[in-house]
């Protein structure tokens, strides 16, 4: 039995490989943990996957996946999440900053108090104001739309039950709202932890500042997606009705409108001579659009199944 998997994306972070492994064991041999480290190469190009394969043949607790090319640090995640084994997952970036040393604690939290998912907080930053400060307002927007009281939801360093990976999947950027997608999925019990930030010891950070554009709008793909995947019709359906409401009731009115000026000898304007009746026409055909669109979602999610479909191009020691 496995006690913890580490789930590490790797995206050319070769110097610090070596190191962030001896530590993690340091680690777990440390607390008598069963372990396995499972780094996610994210299509490096540089020598991150041949130090992979040095780590792995050193140490058969180190399990290695390649993609061919890059998709993305949820795409790792993911990856990761679908071949781990242990009671509790732990991810942690490549590049040293997250201190393995947090990971007794977290798994504590887990196992013994209870908590599905625990979210790294960190609270003393070693980033430039040009990051800590968009990531401020980032978090405290993604509070406000989630509910989850979390100062840090970008963190990579996080602790999970089992259950909780196995029963999420990730894609595009949808990595910084993992504890948002869990809460949906019917995991509740989330907290956080102060844990360590450290500053980068080799290269240099891989994200800009356009991820906090692509951030916001992936807090509006996956609310949408977690509040409608299972019941799309709810959505199109009422945007549907309100569409076809307001022409048919605006047809009406243009029809009332005109018997009851021929009834009194007014000289009154053809339906089809005036705006409204256009605007109407269009309301009843989105409308209809609408509908049509959520009744064949609901045929589309009723027929389909989650697919990991990435381009791996090798892998080290998973069994079977």
């Amino acid at each position: 039995m496995i006690q913890i998997s580490v789930v590490i994306p790797v995206y050319n972070e070769e110097e610090s490989l070596a190191e962030l492994h001896n530590w993690i064991v340091r680690v777990m041999e440390g607390h008598a943990f069963s372990y396995e480290i499972i780094l996610v190469d994210d299509g490096s190009n540089d020598g991150s996957w041949r130090q992979i394969e040095k780590l792995a043949d050193l140490n058969p607790y180190v399990k290695g996946v390649r993609f061919g090319r890059n998709y993305g640090k949820s795409a790792a995640l993911d990856m990761g999440f679908s071949k781990a084994e242990g009671d509790v997952v732990i991810t942690m970036d490549s590049d040293l900053q997250d201190s393995p040393d947090e990971i007794p604690e977290l798994y504590d939290m887990i196992v013994k108090e209870g908590w599905e998912v625990v979210s790294g907080w960190k609270k003393k930053r070693h980033d430039p104001i040009s990051k800590t400060l968009p990531s401020k307002f980032f978090n405290g927007i993604t509070r406000m739309i989630s509910g989850i009281k979390l100062h840090d939801f970008n963190c990579g360093l996080k602790a999970y039950d089992k259950k909780v990976v196995k029963n999420i999947h990730l894609y595009g950027e949808m990595h910084r709202y993992i504890p948002l997608i869990a809460k949906w999925s019917g995991f509740t019990r989330i907290t956080e932890k102060v844990v360590e930030h450290r500053p980068r010891k080799y290269g240099k950070t891989k994200f800009g500042l356009e991820r906090f554009l692509y951030g916001f709008l992936d807090l509006i793909s996956v609310s949408f997606v977690n509040r409608y995947k299972k019941r799309p019709m709810h959505f199109f359906g009422t945007l549907g009705t309100l569409s076809f409401l307001s022409g048919f009731v605006i047809t009406v009115w243009l029809i009332f409108e005109k018997i009851y000026g021929l009834s009194k000898g007014l000289k009154v304007r053809d339906i089809t001579a005036q705006p409204l009746f256009f605007l109407a026409l269009v309301a009843l055909i989105v409308g209809v659009q609408l509908f049509l669109t959520g009744f064949l979602a609901e045929m589309m999610i009723s027929n389909t199944s989650r697919k990991l479909d990435y381009n791996i191009d090798k892998e080290l020691n998973f069994r079977g």
